[in-house]
């Protein structure tokens, strides 16, 4: 009876923990990258269940588009690129996942280009817009959504500018990062280009919250299907080691996932279980 009755106050304790940060604070999630975060599976091929969303609020940045300056507004799976506008992609399961969980309103702030790189040598990225932590980049340029080619820029001022229009007990809880397939030309320099994209955005929230716990910032990462056309095992690699260095960094497995006619973006079943996996993954 006594092990029945300690099997038992353990398993109320754990109740109770998972409660908490619920509890105590309101959860906001980031998400960037490039296509495959940003969404290319038709409104049409999206499932009931992600169709709709009751406590989930967003704020969608791409590029030099943002869809109000600092303000959150029901989410409802869309894009900016023209003519495609009513597409999707995985990161809907994921809210929809936590909505689930967490029973309560909770933000997004997402900046997702389509073709965009992090090494400006590329010379192939969408509209000529990086991702780069290189000090010199950034000093010769400014944020995409103020006429530059920075998209980290925008991405942090557009946080920065969410900030202020968060309750006060927010707390940010995970990076969603899904991009490189737009830096095969220089792969062999992914691994330092995403370390310093990871770093510079850790030290930004730092220093624009005050909290220094943003310096262990989660981030979670997937990787490309197999079939890709843009797939670089250098890059995969460079995920997997930056996984190995930083116990904060944690990369979900696509490979065996299936895409699209155009052999790049995951079509409706690649981007349902790439949600699944980066939700379950979170939840460890």
């Amino acid at each position: 009876m006594r092990r029945l009755f300690l099997i038992c106050a353990f398993l109320l304790a754990l109740v109770i923990c998972a409660q908490q940060p619920a509890d105590r604070c309101v959860p906001v999630i980031l998400t960037a990258g490039q296509s495959n975060a940003d969404g290319r599976v038709s409104l049409a091929e999206l499932p009931t269940e992600f169709q709709t969303y009751k406590y989930c609020l967003w704020s969608y940045g791409s590029g030099d588009f943002e869809t109000a300056t600092g303000q959150f507004v029901p989410f409802s799976p869309r894009v900016a690129k023209p003519g495609i506008e009513r597409s999707w992609g995985f990161d809907a399961v994921v809210y929809k996942r936590f909505e689930q969980l967490w029973q309560q309103p909770f933000y997004v702030i997402k900046h997702t280009d389509g073709g965009t790189a992090i090494d400006p040598a590329c010379q192939s990225s969408t509209h000529g817009l990086y991702w780069s932590a290189d000090p010199a980049f950034l000093d010769s340029t400014l944020s995409a959504s103020h006429g530059g080619r920075s998209l980290l820029k925008a991405f942090e001022r557009q946080i920065d500018d969410c900030l202020p229009n968060l309750p006060e007990n927010y707390d940010i809880k995970v990076l969603i990062w899904h991009q490189g397939e737009s830096d095969q030309r220089a792969a062999d320099r992914y691994y330092d280009n995403l370390k310093a994209v990871v770093q510079h955005i850790r030290q930004h929230l730092v220093a624009v919250t005050g909290q220094q716990r943003y310096a262990y910032l989660p981030v979670v990462c997937g990787t490309y299907a197999k079939g890709s056309r843009m797939r670089s095992q250098q890059v995969v690699d460079a995920l997997y080691r930056i996984e190995q260095e930083d116990a904060h960094f944690f990369v979900v497995d696509a490979a065996d996932l299936p895409l699209l006619p155009d052999r790049l973006h995951f079509n409706a079943q690649g981007a349902i279980e790439l949600g699944q996996r980066i939700f379950a993954r979170l939840l460890q």
